[in-house]
């Protein structure tokens, strides 16, 4: 059984808490860097087709040339300033402007890095302008009007080296500075279409393990019993169910409130509820906090008709560029979370709306970008939560060949 991360920091104050694996901006990001800014856009520009809509692409650069007076006095032309109030001016610290096909956020704080990652926690790549700014792996542009022996400390994990127009061999330092490591791939800069390829092959390669989660925490109080421990099948829920997780997750775990734990059946690994009496949301929480850097296949232990066919069609069709990817309810249109991955940037999310008062994971599922399915079989997502629909469940399943 693969185990979960754990801290290699020692802390006396504070607990050991698994994080998560992001850099400045994102957990997928590239610093573009040896070109002057403007070539540096244009690529982007000339990439973004190529990249979107499969992966939600972000762009940070520099404007030093638009300070707030520039901002001000051009957005006054527009307007009379009496009416349009300005970041930076008469005392007003934020500004949020529904631009129809965009929304703009103008701050007067300064960015750090923990609030970087949180804005932009929903884009799945984001590219960097690294003359500017730092990003865990870089692109390196040969250029000659950007020389390269100034920024070698920016270099640190090189993926890719684009030759722009007129050059055919790298620099001597640049060798040097990547003589360590095997050379990345060398592709001309005018050459959008593959440049686009890597990125995304890049990207699937970093795609997060996935993990499973049986939620068997609950109280059962319409059941009157433990839905877990009831057999539908040879084995009972927690065991069915976490058997059909086992066919495509490396790692299951079975969440169960504390008190639960030393109940289990032999060979089944309980995950005990840290974020306590929140329903599902909280073994989902759990689970997050354990390991922050994988995607969890979840599922309710209340499903008896679900089957490996629904599984592989969910797990198949996962768009790790999202939130999450879940099926649509056959009975309300709305996402089933206890039938879902939910992606790590999924935990941010959920802790956000636990902070403004709401326990319901199909609540952060509709409010998020989401990659949401039609279920093949949508009988299968039908759950059994009393004793009358346990009776039934158990007719329909021993008439079933």
């Amino acid at each position: 059984m693969e185990s979960l991360p754990t801290s290699t920091v020692k802390r006396a104050k504070h607990a050991a808490l698994a994080r998560p694996d992001i850099g400045e901006f994102g957990r997928a990001e590239l610093a573009v860097l040896g070109a002057p800014c403007g070539d540096i856009q244009t690529l982007v520009a000339q990439l973004l087709p190529l990249l979107a809509p499969a992966l939600r692409v972000a762009y940070v650069d520099a404007d030093h040339a638009a300070g707030d007076a520039v901002s001000a006095s051009e957005a006054s032309a527009a307007a009379p300033a009496k009416s349009v109030p300005y970041v930076a001016e008469n005392g007003l610290s934020a500004e949020l402007v529904d631009k129809i096909n965009y929304r703009q956020l103008n701050l007067t704080r300064a960015l750090d890095k923990f609030s970087q990652p949180e804005l932009l926690a929903h884009e799945s790549v984001v590219l960097v302008n690294g003359n500017h700014f730092r990003a865990r792996q870089q692109v390196v542009i040969v250029d000659p009007r950007k020389p390269l022996d100034k920024k070698l400390d920016r270099l640190t994990d090189v993926r890719l080296i684009l030759l722009a127009e007129g050059q055919t061999e790298l620099p001597a330092v640049l060798l040097e500075h990547l003589s360590a490591a095997p050379l990345p791939p060398v592709l001309p800069l005018a050459d959008t279409a593959k440049i686009a390829a890597f990125i995304k092959q890049w990207y699937q390669l970093a795609v997060p393990v996935l993990r499973g989660l049986v939620l068997a925490g609950g109280r059962s109080e319409r059941m009157h019993t433990d839905k877990g421990a009831l057999h539908y099948h040879r084995h009972d829920q927690r065991q069915h169910t976490a058997d059909l997780l086992a066919e495509f997750c490396p790692d299951v775990r079975v969440s169960v409130r504390p008190d639960q734990a030393s109940d289990l059946p032999p060979g089944l690994v309980a995950l005990p509820d840290t974020f306590l009496n929140l329903g599902p949301l909280g073994g989902i929480l759990s689970a997050m906090q354990a390991d922050p850097n994988a995607a969890w296949l979840v599922l309710a232990c209340d499903l008896p008709f679900l089957t490996r066919d629904t599984l592989e069609y969910l797990v198949t069709n996962r768009q790790p560029a999202r939130m999450a990817t879940s099926f649509r309810s056959p009975w309300d249109e709305f996402p089933e979370p206890l039938v879902s991955i939910w992606e790590p940037r999924s935990y941010g999310q959920l802790l956000r709306f636990l902070s403004l008062g709401y326990a319901c994971p199909r609540k952060a599922l509709i409010n998020s970008d989401i990659e949401l399915l039609a279920p093949p079989l949508p009988g299968e997502l039908r759950n059994v939560n009393t004793p009358e629909e346990r009776a039934a469940a158990t007719q329909e399943l021993e008439q079933r060949p």
